[in-house]
């Protein structure tokens, strides 16, 4: 395995960017080793600059269901731009996408395209504190909904009601109205909603939680805070930047029969492009600008290419339901071969999924720090050596997409027997 060349660059990149990175976990900190410095990607494999191939299970962080540089999304990309890159105007294909995300996703009734799932979550909950009327937010420790200031919080040692900012350069003033959930703990949400109810305008969750690694919803939570929230007044958000397209055409909210009343896309919808999208209840999406007064607006919202990546890849979806069938099948499969061993702990869903290395069933935040990092560390290292690329952190996920085949599942999992 050489990295001569990913070096070079990384040690250049780090005199003109922070950490030599423009988003930091792929600096490889929490894995001790160089960055990779990706040259090209195509199917289900992805190539440095050292000329080393591996088989890829990040896949953009999600993006990639259908692997990478797909044909038809490539080929109508192409020719999309030949036209033009960005108007800063309407396009017939910002309609075109928006009538294929609310026929997979019915409560979507209106929707604003966006550029970043971190602006389709600001966007979201600036729409729920228009339309409400109120200030205060729900979030659940352990869920990340992007960057933005009144989000990056966690829940304080001596009170779920206290939330500090997450990140040095976020006044505290910005997260006074974040209260701060547990995840999967029904009492934590109750707390919150009859101390505070009438001053909260939304809760967000990921219906999935995919960012400190995977964690299913128990049986119940998700009815639960559909229904706490209706109880008080407060608008449910559903963070399907990750699960959007990815559990089904329908997201989460089909998969487990729940209907939010706002909810973020990113990811897939973009094809992989610069994309995402906030939507939902007609009346909610009303109030923003120029109908109601809520203001949000983006130059290269919607933009003609991003959008044409969307269409294609959700048309391939929709034509190929059967997809999905598919890749849970090798996932399950992968899944299987850590289970096997008796290791590690593993959480699965469609074509997501999380080794956790820790032998305690992880059901919540806490349960995932119990996972020994270290031994994560050398694991990502005897996989990389082996041609597989996994994520750099032990709290992200593992996606599987369409182009992976047997052979590469099966040698992914006589890869992890191995170091197990």
């Amino acid at each position: 395995m050489k990295t001569e060349r990913s070096e070079q660059l990384y040690k250049a990149s780090c005199e003109r960017m922070p950490g030599g990175v423009n988003s930091p976990v792929r600096a490889f900190y929490n894995v001790g080793r160089t960055p990779l410095f990706i040259a090209s990607a195509t199917g289900s494999s992805i190539t440095d600059v050292d000329g080393n191939t591996y088989i890829d299970y990040v896949c953009s962080w999600g993006p990639g269901i259908l692997g990478h540089a797909h044909p038809r999304v490539v080929e109508a990309v192409q020719r999309a731009c030949a036209d033009g890159l960005t108007y800063g105007a309407p396009t017939e294909k910002e309609l075109t996408l928006a009538e294929l995300v609310h026929q997979c996703m019915p409560s979507i009734e209106m929707m604003r395209m966006v550029n970043s799932g971190t602006e389709a979550v600001m966007s979201a909950i600036r729409a729920a504190r228009g339309y409400t009327g109120r200030d205060m937010i729900v979030k659940f420790k352990g869920c990340y909904h992007g960057h933005s200031d009144g989000l990056l919080v966690k829940a304080g040692s001596a009170s779920l009601t206290s939330a500090v900012p997450d990140s040095a350069g976020v006044p505290a003033s910005y997260t006074e109205n974040t209260l701060v959930a547990l995840y999967n703990d029904e009492d934590s949400v109750r707390e919150l909603f009859e101390k505070y109810g009438e001053r909260i305008a939304c809760l967000i969750v990921e219906p999935v939680a995919a960012n400190m690694g995977v964690v299913l919803p128990k049986d119940g939570f998700l009815p639960f805070i559909r229904k706490i929230t209706e109880q008080y007044g407060a608008l449910l958000i559903f963070d399907e930047v990750i699960t959007g397209f990815r559990l089904g055409l329908g997201g989460a909210q089909e998969y487990y029969g729940i209907r939010p009343d706002l909810t973020t896309l990113g990811k897939i919808v973009g094809g992989g492009m610069p994309m995402a999208v906030y939507g939902g209840r007609r009346d909610v999406m009303e109030c923003v600008l120029p109908v109601g007064k809520v203001y949000q607006a983006g130059t290269l919202s919607g933009n003609p290419i991003a959008t044409t990546a969307g269409i294609e890849t959700l048309k391939i979806l929709m034509e190929r339901p059967s997809v999905y069938d598919e890749i849970e099948k090798k996932a399950s499969a992968l899944a299987e071969a850590y289970r096997s061993t008796g290791k590690v702990y593993v959480n699965q869903i469609g074509s997501l999924l999380s080794a956790f290395f820790t032998e305690k069933p992880v059901e919540d935040y806490d349960t995932a720090v119990t996972s020994d990092t270290e031994r994560y560390s050398r694991y990502f290292t005897h996989m990389l050596e082996n041609g597989i690329y996994v994520a750099p952190s032990q709290y992200e996920a593992m996606f599987v997409s369409a182009a992976h085949t047997e052979e590469e599942i099966a040698k992914t999992a006589e890869a992890v027997r191995a170091f197990l």
